[in-house]
């Protein structure tokens, strides 16, 4: 593979996954990669944070990464939602369609999962004690609500909802909802334990397209990182998809360039190795 090393930059757009790949098992972005996206961003990278995680849980890795003075992208919840970090203007949103809420909240008591939706700053659940909702917590920071009933609690117009649970039950989940719902909304695990649950037509693929029109670039200009299921698409639009050692194998697959584990600095290895 051929890298130009000269100082222009070799991409302009920078996104990266969170969990798995750009923080690492305590969801910290460490020193050292710290270092190295503030340097991209001095050379003029724009730097977009895409991952499931709701807005409110990507705001600390944005503030680490001085993206609200500097300027950056958050795309939330697996693409549902875009926001200007500098501006705070919401470039984009979706929402899931209300005929559907009631269906899943109906599969998920028959079933016995945790369903979990958000409001402001909370994560909110009937079922509080769930081991997997507990995860989604400490992954975002977010204090967890326990309601009677989801659907009287949710904020208004929700893009997401996740679903959680063993990962053998949630693979079954997957292709029975899919079955259900398939024509309505998109379904699919970011993990192997978390059902994301977003309108149709919603993953980072989708929403980076709708992000690089706005500021006037397009693929070719586009280097992503990831390490899960949900950041295929991304990886795959991508002139350069990066995939974490850690990353699933269908991904690495998939990838131009295979870089070290999250637990490693892959993504400051990375941006050295590609001249940032």
């Amino acid at each position: 593979m051929s890298i130009n090393h000269s100082t222009a930059l070799p991409y302009k757009v920078l996104a990266f996954d969170l969990d798995g790949t750009l923080t690492n098992h305590e969801k910290q972005v460490t020193p050292l990669t710290r270092q190295a996206l503030l340097a991209a961003e001095a050379r003029g990278a724009i730097i977009v944070l895409a991952s499931g995680r709701p807005t409110y849980g990507i705001k600390p890795v944005a503030d680490c990464l001085e993206l609200y003075s500097r300027g950056g992208y958050i795309l939330s919840y697996n693409g549902g939602k875009v926001v200007d970090c500098k501006t705070g203007n919401e470039l984009y949103s979706a929402h899931l369609p209300a005929h559907v809420l009631p269906v899943i909240h109906q599969y998920s008591r028959r079933h016995g999962h945790a369903l979990l939706g958000y409001a402001g700053n909370e994560i909110l659940t009937e079922r509080a004690e769930d081991e997997y909702v507990r995860e989604e917590a400490r992954i975002n920071k977010m204090p967890v609500r326990q309601v009677d009933h989801l659907l009287e609690h949710l904020e208004d117009k929700p893009t997401k909802l996740l679903m959680t649970g063993h990962p053998h039950l949630m693979e079954a989940a997957e292709k029975e909802l899919q079955q259900l719902l398939s024509a309505d909304m998109e379904i699919y695990r970011s993990a192997p334990f978390f059902l994301e649950l977003v309108p149709k037509g919603i993953d980072k693929a989708q929403s980076l397209l709708r992000l690089l029109e706005n500021i006037h670039a397009t693929p070719a200009d586009l280097m992503a990182f990831g390490d899960g299921y949900n950041d295929l698409s991304m990886i795959e639009l991508a002139a350069m998809g990066v995939a974490m050692d850690n990353a699933a194998e269908e991904v690495k697959a998939k990838a131009n360039y295979v870089t070290a584990s999250n637990e490693d600095d892959g993504v400051a290895a990375a941006l050295r190795y590609f001249g940032f």
